[in-house]
C-alpha cells in the first residue's frame, strides 16, 4: 500500500504519522482481491494460452470480468490506493481491448462471382431433448429450409426423429453417426454427399464433401469435450485434431460447424482459425459476442461457443441465433454465398 499521510502535529511536538481508517484498509484489501482473478484471466489472454483449471472456464466468459475489477477500481479509489488504481485500470484496458467489437470485415471486395447461396444451420439438440415440439430441431428446419443441417448431441430418439420426419426429399443426402446422449451426431444436406474420414473424438465428429455446382466442400461437424476441470487436457487434446484438420484442408473450400466449446478468447480456437485460414461467420456481421450458451442469458452474459467456420471461399450475409425448446444451447442459422476463388 502507499505510504501513509502525516498530519500535522501540534507546534512543538514530532509530526504523528496518520495511518487510513480501518474502513479504507479494508477497501484496499478488497480492490487486491478482486483483481487477482481478472489479473491472471487477462495475462493469459496477452500470452496466448489457455493455461490450466480455471482459466480456460474464465476465458469463456472474459467480459464478465470487467464487472470484479470496475468494483476494485471504485474500491481503490475510496481507499485512496494510487497502486490500486494503477492495477486495476491496467486490467480493465486489457480487457476492454479484447472484448472489443472486431472489424466486421463487410467492407472487403467479395473474393469472386457467387457460384451458390447456402444456408447453414448447427444445433446442439442436448442429448436429443430439443428434437421435436413447436419450438424444436424437427419445427426449425420445416420453419427456415437451411441447406446444411449440423446436429450435436444427436441420441437414437433423434436419429430416429430426423429419418421418420425429415423427408428424404428435402434432404436426401445424409451422414449419421449414432450415439447415446451426448456421442451421436448428424449432417443433412440438400447437396450430394461423398463420404471422408472427418475427426476422431469421444463425442461423434463427422465430415463429408459436398458438391455444390462443379465445386467441392469440406464439411466438417466439430464437437469436442467440454473444458470441465478435470478434462481440460482432453479438451486441448481435442481441438488440437481440429486444428490438424484445418491444416490439412487449408486452401479448400471448407465449412466446419458444431459446438466448438471453445470461445474466441480461447488459445485453442483461435489456433484453429489460423491454421486453416478460416474465418468466423458471426464475427463477420458484427455478433462475435452473441451468446449461444447457456441459452436463458442474453448479451452481454453467455459465452459464444456455437460456430459456423468459413474458409476464404465463402463471405456471409447474415446470422442469427435462434431459440429452441428443450436445450441449453442456442441454434446459429448462417446464410453464407460460395464464390468461385480460381
Amino acid at each position: 500500500m502507499d505510504s501513509a499521510i502525516r498530519a500535522a502535529a501540534p507546534a512543538g511536538e514530532p509530526d504523528a504519522p496518520f495511518r487510513p481508517s480501518g474502513g479504507r484498509r479494508a477497501c484496499a484489501w478488497l480492490a487486491g482481491l478482486l483483481l487477482i482473478v481478472p489479473s491472471v484471466v487477462a495475462g493469459c489472454r496477452v500470452a496466448d494460452t489457455d493455461a490450466v483449471t480455471p482459466v480456460p472456464q474464465l476465458l469463456a466468459f472474459l467480459p464478465w470480468l470487467l464487472a470484479p475489477a470496475g468494483a476494485a477500481l471504485l474500491l481503490a479509489l475510496l481507499a485512496r490506493w494510487r497502486t490500486g488504481v494503477v492495477w486495476a485500470v491496467a486490467v480493465l484496458a486489457v480487457t476492454g481491448w479484447y472484448v472489443r467489437p472486431y472489424d466486421t470485415g463487410l467492407t472487403d471486395a467479395p473474393p469472386g462471382p457467387v457460384v451458390a447461396r447456402i444456408e447453414v444451420l448447427t444445433s446442439n439438440v442436448e442429448f436429443g431433448n430439443a428434437t421435436k415440439g413447436s419450438k424444436g430441431l424437427l419445427a426449425t428446419i420445416r420453419r427456415e429450409q437451411p441447406d446444411l443441417v449440423f446436429v450435436q448431441e444427436c441420441d437414437p430418439g433423434c436419429a430416429s426423429a430426423l429419418a421418420a420426419e425429415v423427408p428424404r426429399t428435402d434432404y436426401p443426402y445424409r451422414n449419421v453417426v449414432e450415439g447415446y446422449a451426448a456421442a451421436g451426431s448428424a449432417i443433412l444436406s440438400t447437396f450430394p454427399l461423398r463420404p471422408a474420414p472427418g475427426i476422431s473424438g469421444t463425442l461423434a465428429m463427422p465430415g463429408s464433401v459436398a458438391v455444390v455446382g462443379d465445386r467441392t466442400v469440406n464439411l466438417q461437424l466439430v464437437h469436442p469435450l467440454p473444458p470441465i476441470p478435470r478434462g481440460v487436457d482432453d479438451w486441448k487434446r481435442e481441438l488440437g485434431r481440429v486444428r490438424t484438420y484445418a491444416a490439412g484442408v487449408k486452401g479448400q473450400p471448407t465449412l466446419l460447424a458444431g459446438d466448438f466449446n471453445a470461445t474466441q478468447d480461447h488459445a485453442a480456437f483461435r489456433r484453429i482459425l489460423d491454421a486453416g485460414d478460416l474465418r468466423d461467420s458471426a464475427t463477420l456481421v458484427g455478433a462475435a459476442r452473441t451468446p449461444s450458451w447457456p441459452a436463458a442469458v442474453r448479451r452481454p452474459l453467455g459465452a459464444q461457443i456455437d460456430h459456423v467456420l468459413i474458409s476464404e471461399d465463402f463471405s456471409v450475409r447474415r446470422a442469427r441465433f435462434l431459440d429452441l425448446a428443450g436445450t441449453d444451447h442456442r441454434s446459429l442459422l448462417v446464410d453464407l454465398e460460395l464464390h468461385d476463388v480460381r
